[in-house]
């Protein structure tokens, strides 16, 4: 047998054995558990979630009967004794059956399932499929009919420019039909077109 043959099978037995030294140096190295670990919560928010039921992410979607899609989404909800969830970074979007998309989001707001209303509270943004971008600081919806009301300022930029009133209402003019939204009490409108496409 050569000597490159010898250290072959040489090399067979030695490596495996340094392996398994290795292996078991691992082990008997490793450190041990921590058992001193701080709970990655404040103590605050381990009192508040406590104090009441919390849902993280929920998702609530619907049909209206007339086929439009409803979606509410939020960061966190809670149930209240007063008032049935409260939700903040409150999310939603319709899409008319009749066509177009209203997308509603807010700080936060209060979801009644069984009356079917959702209160949009704080810095309130409403964007509609052909550009007009809504802000208002309140928003009462019915989510079966599709119906909402502002009772305070707005304010809109769009593409006819900017438009600041009193109060709002989001409704149908026909039963099924697409949604509108009506401006009253002191409606001041800055016209300002777009350019013209060549």
């Amino acid at each position: 047998m050569d000597s490159y043959s010898r250290m072959v099978n040489l090399l067979k037995v030695l490596l495996p054995l340094a392996a398994l030294a290795l292996l078991s140096t691992v082990f008997l190295i490793s450190r041990g558990a921590e058992t001193d670990a701080v709970i990655p919560f404040a103590a605050q928010e381990i009192e508040e979630r406590m104090r009441g039921q919390q849902v993280t992410g929920p998702f609530f979607s619907g049909t209206t009967a007339h086929g439009d899609e409803i979606s509410v989404t939020a960061t966190v909800a809670r149930a209240d004794a007063e008032v049935p969830l409260l939700a903040t970074d409150l999310r939603a979007e319709i899409r008319m059956a009749a066509g177009g998309r209203l997308a509603l989001i807010s700080d936060r707001g209060t979801v009644h399932p069984d009356q079917n209303l959702a209160r949009f509270i704080g810095n309130v943004e409403i964007t509609t499929a052909d550009g007009l971008l809504v802000r208002t600081e309140a928003l009462k919806t019915n989510l079966s009919t599709l119906q909402g009301e502002s009772p305070g300022t707005i304010n809109a930029t769009g593409p006819l420019g900017e438009l600041t009133a009193g109060r709002m209402e989001i409704s149908a003019e026909t039963e099924g039909g697409p949604l509108t939204l009506l401006f009253t009490n002191h409606v001041k409108l800055v016209y300002d077109p777009q350019n013209p496409k060549d």
